[in-house]
């Protein structure tokens, strides 16, 4: 039992302290496009995108700078975590409607 107790302190400290190091944002696809369609983040963390599909068509969250690509369906959340990333300007896009649909990630 003291085991287990221990075990569980451990793992409890271990998720408080890595979870310093994530950073959340939201993103909302409406109308076929990213809003917001610029995100700054810190460099060094873990970045966890959580993407609202507003419309009631899907969308497709691809990314060939962060090597990610995912299906949003219409009026549907999913999160993309990525990272941590090194400074830089990170692409994104709704491959279904690329015309529309582009945003970046700025890392810094």
């Amino acid at each position: 039992m003291r085991k287990i107790l221990i075990l569980s302190l451990v793992f409890f400290l271990y998720g408080v302290a890595f979870a310093k190091d994530i950073e959340n944002y939201d993103i909302k696809i409406y109308n076929h496009k990213f809003l917001p369609e610029v995100v700054k983040a810190s460099s060094g963390k873990v970045i966890k995108l959580h993407i609202f599909n507003k419309d009631s068509t899907v969308e497709e969250f691809e990314s060939f700078d962060l090597k990610r690509e995912k299906i949003v369906p219409g009026n549907k959340k999913i999160v993309v975590v990525v990272g941590p990333l090194k400074p830089g300007e990170y692409h994104f896009f709704g491959e279904f409607h690329q015309e529309t649909a582009q945003g970046k990630l700025i890392v810094k």
